[in-house]
Order: C-alpha cells, then structure tokens, then sequence
C-alpha cells in the first residue's frame, strides 16, 4: 500500500492571481511558504504562466477560487498543466469557490451543464485531486473523474459563534 502522508518537504503551495491573500493566509497556517509563480497577461490580453520553482517529485497543491472572471479559471488550469509538465508526483486544485456550480443540470432545453464541463477541463488539465468548499449542491463532487474532498464551513462557523455567545444572531445565504 502506498505512503499517502506528506512530509513539509515534498508540499508545494502555489496560488494564482484570484484570491492571493487567501492564499498567503492558508500558507502561513500551514507554515508554508507560497511557491514563486509568474502570472502575467501579453499585449493580446492572453495569459502567461510560469512556476519558478522546481516542482519534481513534489506533492503541488494549487490554490485557486474560480470565480468571475472566467481568466480564474484558465489561470489554474494553466497552472496545473504546467505542474504537470514540470513532472509533479501529485496535484491537487484547491478550490475555496468553483465557479459555474450553480449550472449543475439541465433544466431547460439546449443549455450546457457548465459545472461538468469545468471538472473535465480540471480533470483534463492533470489535477489528480480537487479540495472543494461548500459547492453549490452534492452532485457536483460526482462530476470529477478523480477524487474530490468536499469540505464544509459551517461547523467552523457554529464554533466561531459560540465562542462569541451572542444572542439572537441572524446568518443569511444568499442562495438557498
């Protein structure tokens, strides 16, 4: 049976442009440092990028929310295929927000399921594992081809509120 633990010198974090401070913040929780990275954009608006670490051998995990604009999302698929090349033992896309999770049906005629068609492309681009946040509903961690952690906030949340003991509170989801 194969070694699935980590030690703190085969983990690589690496982040793109979409949410750096969330990055930053989960990097030194982990006391990690984030893996140096160019991101940048051509004249034509086109996306280069670049790991400019060396990722052999390593266990990569790629931090990237893929909210609006669709350039997030082409940002870490870039990034997992250039691990990928760079011939990474293991990926993994993490993922607080995955986008197009609300289009996970076909509820009227001639739409796309757009949140199928973004696991296949994170699948296609080489992750071998995603770590999700609260998605929109339970049937997209079946849309992946690879494994898929589906974490929730809620229980860090009840604890954070507890702690403060207030009365009354209120919480609202804007989609429910």
């Amino acid at each position: 049976m194969a070694d699935l633990s980590l030690s703190r010198s085969q983990l690589l974090l690496l982040a793109g442009t979409a949410n750096r401070p969330l990055a930053e913040e989960m990097a030194q929780n982990l006391g990690q440092p984030l893996c140096a990275v160019t991101i940048r954009r051509f004249a034509d608006g086109e996306i280069f990028v670049k790991i400019d670490e060396n990722v052999r051998g390593r266990d990569v995990f790629i931090i990237q929310s893929t909210n609006p604009p669709a350039e997030n999302y082409l940002e870490l698929l870039f990034l997992i295929d250039a691990a990928r090349r760079a011939s990474a033992a293991r990926i993994t896309a993490v993922l607080p927000y995955f986008g197009y999770a609300r289009q996970d049906r076909k509820d009227q005629p001639r739409v796309a399921i757009s949140a199928k068609l973004m696991a296949n492309l994170i699948t296609a681009a080489g992750a071998d594992r995603v770590l999700g946040m609260d998605f929109h509903s339970h049937q997209v961690q079946g849309f992946f081809d690879i494994p898929v952690d589906h974490l929730y906030a809620a229980p860090v949340f009840v604890s954070h509120f507890r702690q403060k003991q207030l009365h009354d509170p209120v919480l609202v989801a804007p989609d429910v």
